[in-house]
């Protein structure tokens, strides 16, 4: 029996709550098994389309009255933690009721701890939000202090940090619920970014990469696998050309190899990559799989695996 994060994204999941029940339904049928194959399973998900409706929703209502405050980022992302956590604790509870399995399914909001003087607080990069007219944007930046940026030509967003994981503040009552024979979903769209000043901790407005997150949350809690879900069966390389190529297995540095010829798309297979090559330098064992394939990957018949 092994101990596995899994890391579902937040796309995997729909843009409403109706699309979000019905894709958290065949999310649950891939962890369940997992389950049935005898694994103790820790859940993380990203919240990237959640959070972005939800600080959409509310900066709406600020900007028309109907609220008195904007909603702070930290707030919007645990916000999303319990709107996304309760759709998968309904489904995977329903999934192994199903199929008799008698388990408990907890979500935990749960706290990231990153470090202020991270060099990607100086550069913000993760566009969140709504799209802003010219004028819109250049209010807000005077008044709010947000840094604005043209978005693909579709307008203004906000920009923010996206700093590495330094700890998961709730491990220990993660691994006390694994402990106890529960599924766990923890650390959900990387976790709720916080930083350790003098009056303690404190949310800072940041965006942690999901996948980097569950590579900490895999080495803290001394798992032994970490799957990283996508769309497609395999990492490739020369990705949607004549010779493209799947890789069953790559060490850390063919890897790098692989990032320094430009393999892997910055937005979607290389945060995966270095997600899984963080892992495995930590001498864990990390998959990147299609979600319907997971328990076939465990078993080595799917996916690419990234080792040390």
């Amino acid at each position: 029996m092994s101990k596995i994060v899994i890391a579902l994204g937040g796309n995997a999941l729909g843009d409403t709550p109706q699309e979000q029940m019905q894709l958290a339904a065949g999310a649950a049928k891939a962890i369940a098994d997992l389950v049935e194959g005898g694994h103790d399973i820790i859940v993380v998900h990203g919240n990237g389309p959640q959070v972005g409706m939800i600080s959409k929703g509310l900066s709406a209502a600020a900007e028309s009255g109907a609220i008195h405050v904007s909603m702070p980022l930290p707030e919007c992302g645990a916000m999303s933690q319990g709107y996304i956590g309760y759709h998968l604790q309904n489904a995977i509870t329903n999934e192994l009721r199903a199929r008799r399995i008698n388990k408990c399914v907890a979500s935990i909001v749960t706290r990231v701890l990153v470090d202020e003087n991270d060099a990607a607080f100086s550069s913000p990069t993760k566009p969140i939000g709504a799209f802003y007219t010219k004028e819109q944007a250049d209010r807000l930046a005077a008044e709010k202090g947000y840094t604005m940026v043209e978005d693909s030509g579709r307008g203004y967003r906000q920009v923010v940090a996206s700093p590495c994981p330094i700890d998961v503040i709730e491990k220990e009552s993660i691994q006390a619920l694994v402990a106890a024979g529960q599924l766990v979903i923890a650390v959900g769209g990387g976790g709720i970014p916080v930083a350790e000043r003098p009056e303690g901790l404190v949310g800072v407005p940041a965006v942690i990469d999901k996948d980097l997150a569950s590579a900490k949350l895999a080495q803290l809690v001394g798992a032994d696998v970490l799957i990283i879900l996508t769309a497609v069966e395999q990492v490739a390389v020369n990705f949607g050309k004549p010779d493209q190529k799947g890789l069953d297995c790559m060490d850390i540095a063919q890897a790098q190899e692989y990032i320094a010829q430009g393999q892997f798309a910055p937005g979607s297979m290389l945060p995966k990559v270095r997600a899984a090559m963080s892992f495995a330098k930590s001498g864990g064992k990390a998959i990147i799989a299609a979600l319907e394939r997971a328990a076939e990957a465990v078993q080595g018949k799917s996916g690419t695996v990234v080792i040390k």
